[in-house]
């Protein structure tokens, strides 16, 4: 069961299911403008790109459930509803985003397609292999992920021996608080729930053996994958910090459109005119791997809610499929900024339920579930109205808003809850310890 054979399939295609669109691009103009902090910005995009989705693995090696499991605690309703949530925003998002970044990177420069065209293909394609679901984790993790990996090194080793390894000056005040709210982009820490979920089925699905068996499995998959993610993310950021002084970026440009330019300078730098086409079929690669665990973990989700019915499974992969043309006729950029407001309430409720799931029994009480739960939630909502204002022309924030900004720690990051979270998980973590003393 635990031959490196099944390690290496499991590892590979968990690595590529996380690895997509955001996590290509994010990198290399995280370090660009990170310049000589690019070491610190790294740090804090590994928590959220990294440290946070492997223990979210871990988690789901544990529990070997659905999603469902991760929040049942607080309570059924919540759970449910969570659920839906997140798969929804998972087809509605994340995927759609899959095909907006494969179009805009890979197809368009090289074919003048439509969007519409492109996506059409695209999620037919994805179609097929999300109903071939028995065959996804084995053809991923023994043909597509080796590629994508082989591609990323050429890319990163090449790209640092030809650079002059020089940096810009950092345009971050706070390169690690900026690292770890640029990772919140990569929807890992969402992709460890969807995924996770995918993986245990998958395994399930080729394998027999024992619960624990199938734990060591799943759990040494996510510190091989959570490994690979590390050196990838950290070539990718320092290759963009070392090309400060090659590369000029327009600034005027959207967010999207300078990390493209930046990314498709370094791979021309680095392997001359052969770089876009190396790109092209990189970009397209790391986008469909994530766009068929997506749409395949959502698929398996609503299969189990509704009588393990193989109809549901087809009509929500089509659904899904058909959502992803539509939204995916909007640009990368146009949908990063509907995103975030969305993910910042739910990307905080997500790593506290993630982060509660592999702690011990004392610290996983429904009461703990519960109370961490509201607190976080609580406490996004300062940071969702600041930014929704900030979104539709507000120059400054309201007097009741600056206030709460002024007097909650870390909020001015956007990250007001996790003190909070903190400090109310230790009290009724103490708590607990003084009524069993008692």
């Amino acid at each position: 069961m635990n031959s490196r054979k099944e390690l290496f399939i499991t590892s590979f295609a968990l690595f590529s299911l996380f690895f997509g669109a955001a996590n290509l691009l994010l990198p290399p103009l995280l370090g660009y403008n990170a310049g000589e902090n690019w070491i610190w910005v790294a740090i804090g995009f590994m928590i959220t790109g990294v440290v946070i989705p492997i223990i979210g693995i871990l988690a789901h090696a544990k529990l070997q459930g659905t999603l469902y499991d991760f929040g049942k605690k607080v309570s059924p309703q919540f759970s449910l509803i969570y659920c839906i949530l997140i798969y929804v925003i998972s087809i509605a998002i994340p995927s759609p985003r899959t095909a907006s970044a494969t179009h805009e990177i890979a197809i368009h420069p090289a074919f003048g397609t439509s969007p519409l065209l492109t996506s059409s293909i695209y999620f037919t394609l994805v179609l097929v292999f999300v109903l071939n679901r028995s065959k996804i984790l084995s053809f991923v993790g023994k043909f597509l992920t080796p590629l994508i990996v082989i591609m990323l090194l050429m890319v990163i080793g090449i790209g640092l021996f030809s650079s002059e390894m020089t940096t810009n000056v950092s345009q971050f005040k706070t390169p690690i608080v900026t690292g770890v709210l640029e990772g919140y982009q990569t929807f890992d820490a969402i992709g460890a729930a969807v995924v996770g979920a995918f993986i245990i089925i998958s395994v399930n699905i080729r394998h027999k053996g024992s619960f624990e068996e199938k734990r060591a499995l799943i759990a040494k998959s996510g510190w091989v994958a959570g490994f690979g993610l590390f050196m990838i993310y950290a070539g990718l950021i320092s290759v963009g910090a070392y090309y400060g002084s090659e590369i000029i970026i327009n600034s005027e440009l959207s967010d999207d459109m300078q990390r493209a330019n930046l990314l498709r300078g370094v791979s021309i730098a680095a392997l001359g005119t052969f770089g876009n086409t190396v790109l092209s079929i990189l970009i397209s690669l790391a986008c469909f791997t994530t766009a068929v665990g997506i749409i395949a973990g959502t698929a398996d989700y609503f299969k189990g809610l509704l009588g393990n019915s193989h109809s549901v499974y087809v009509a929500t992969s089509i659904i899904s499929c058909v959502l992803g043309v539509v939204v995916g006729q909007l640009d990368f950029h146009s949908i990063i900024v509907i995103a975030f407001p969305i993910l910042l309430f739910v990307y905080p409720i997500t790593i506290v339920l993630i982060i509660l799931n592999v702690l011990s029994k004392r610290w996983s009480s429904p009461l703990m579930f519960r109370a961490v739960v509201i607190v976080t939630f609580l406490f996004t909502i300062p940071d969702a109205i600041g930014f929704i204002r900030n979104a539709i022309g507000y120059e400054s924030p309201s007097e009741v808003l600056n206030t709460l900004i002024h007097y909650i720690p870390f909020a001015k990051h956007q990250l007001g809850w996790v003190l909070p979270a903190l400090l109310t998980c230790l009290g009724i973590g103490l708590l607990s310890k003084t009524n069993k003393v008692a």
